[in-house]
């Protein structure tokens, strides 16, 4: 069995220039999170859904390729099919910055291709419901293939026993960035009939303004990150999709990794549905305003901050691995009362947003430094392109069922509450998998903690 000293991450020096490096790489957290919180979570959803409502026909049903969909379904697919797209543009992705070394180059190209697709929702009105489905597929493959390549800094910049604390440090940054634009646009919305707006307008600049602040604070992140050379597993003259066949053949010989991603794809399915579709689940069936439903997402946000950083420390006392499956049964809790709120009750969505925060970033946070260990050295950006494929805002699964569930029964209460089985699937496929014997099949030494 080849060793972590001759194949794995090495601990770097603590020296100014890895802090400073590492400060980069928590600022395109900071960075992108405007996309998820006031994009994909707060805003584009019930915006998008008006538009289909405009745009629907005599019977209420949109009518695209013959088909006859409910605006209330729309973007729920509209994010399934982004992913169903990733499927193949992530891994590939992944696959480049490994071979090419080209890590910087990759990551500010396309950040800035997402943050125009952003900024270009400003557009999206009059019914226009397929620009706003086009806009946004580019904006999240866009941002999909950019976290492939931002997570593979992780093994560069921390040390294995360090990764939990670094990668929860850079999801609180993300969740400090997400909350001040978040703030700026609850105040913009609030105050939008004394500025001469509609809330609609309001919200068009909001989507804006997000992929402005996402593309500018990119190009601090680039200035601060370097590339690293290529490492001699990564460096095959293969091309394109003869280079994903090869990784996915390669990926066969460490069967315990991809039973981590597949726990992964399972459980995270479920956490990024309820973080991409709980403002359509609150103003389509809560009756909440855009006003409350944004207080709640920024009041998320704050919470997070602590959230994050507290599974951080917990996970550095009793292991990633059971903190994480902690969080999973809190996520199951979640969606059991979240069936149960009444209509209009603002204070028990905020107390079941407050819950939410605490366990949201610690999931994902502990999740991207848990599968670092289990990557063998060389491939770490192709191994998180499969891992992104189904991280952040880019499950398919959960929102293909939370749309078929409605579409069949018209109840968004049954709706929410079907993604129970994506929590447990992986809470149980998690706490089956040998992580300590994971991480040495993949040619690394364990932390002192899993």
């Amino acid at each position: 069995m080849t060793t972590a000293a001759t194949t794995g991450p090495t601990s770097p020096p603590a020296d100014p220039a890895l802090r400073r490096e590492r400060f980069g790489w928590y600022s395109y957290d900071w960075a992108m999170s405007v996309f998820n919180t006031s994009v994909t979570t707060v805003f584009l959803g019930p915006y998008l859904t008006s538009v289909a409502e405009e745009a629907a026909g005599p019977d209420g049903r949109l009518g695209l390729l013959g088909l006859s969909i409910p605006p209330g379904s729309w973007f729920s697919y509209v994010l399934s099919a982004s992913v169903l797209l990733q499927v193949l543009v992530l891994p590939l992705t992944g696959a480049v910055a490994d071979r090419t070394g080209r890590k910087r180059e990759l990551l500010a190209g396309f950040a800035a291709l997402g943050a125009l697709a952003t900024t270009a929702l400003y557009f999206v009105a009059d019914g226009r419901y397929l620009l706003g489905a086009v806009l946004f597929v580019l904006a999240n493959i866009s941002f999909g293939a950019a976290t492939v390549v931002y997570y593979s800094w992780l093994p560069d910049l921390a040390a294995p026993d360090e990764r939990d604390a670094v990668s929860s440090r850079g999801w609180a940054f993300g969740y400090v960035g997400g909350a001040l634009l978040l703030a700026v646009h609850l105040g913009l919305v609030l105050g939008a009939p004394s500025l001469g707006l509609t809330t609609g307008e309001a919200v068009r600049i909001c989507l804006a303004t997000a992929g402005l602040w996402w593309g500018a604070f990119t190009v601090f992140t680039v200035s601060r990150l370097r590339n690293r050379p290529v490492r001699a597993a990564a460096a095959r003259p293969r091309r394109g999709f003869r280079q994903l066949a090869g990784t996915m053949r390669e990926m066969r010989a460490f069967p315990l990794t991809l039973w981590f991603l597949g726990a992964y794809l399972l459980f995270n399915d479920g956490v990024q549905t309820v973080i991409s579709l709980s403002a359509t689940y609150a103003t389509e069936e809560l009756g909440l305003e855009q006003s409350v439903l944004t207080g709640a997402i920024l009041m998320v946000q704050v919470v997070a901050i602590a959230g994050a950083l507290g599974l951080g420390r917990l996970a550095a006392r009793y292991g990633a691995k059971r903190t994480v499956l902690g969080a999973l049964v809190a996520w199951i809790g979640v969606l059991v009362v979240a069936y149960f709120l009444q209509a209009g009750a603002v204070g028990q969505f905020y107390a079941l947003a407050a819950v939410i925060g605490l366990v949201q970033g610690g999931t994902q946070a502990l999740s991207r430094s848990l599968f670092s260990q289990l990557i063998p050295a060389g491939k770490e950006a192709e191994y998180y392109g499969f891992y992104e494929i189904s991280d952040r805002g880019t499950s398919w699964l959960g929102p293909l069922a939370f749309g078929l569930t409605y579409q069949l029964t018209g109840s968004y209460r049954l709706a929410i509450v079907s993604l129970v089985v994506f929590f447990v699937a992986g809470f149980v496929a998690l706490a089956a998998l040998p992580i300590r014997r994971a991480v040495v099949a993949a040619g690394n030494a364990p932390p002192e903690r899993l």
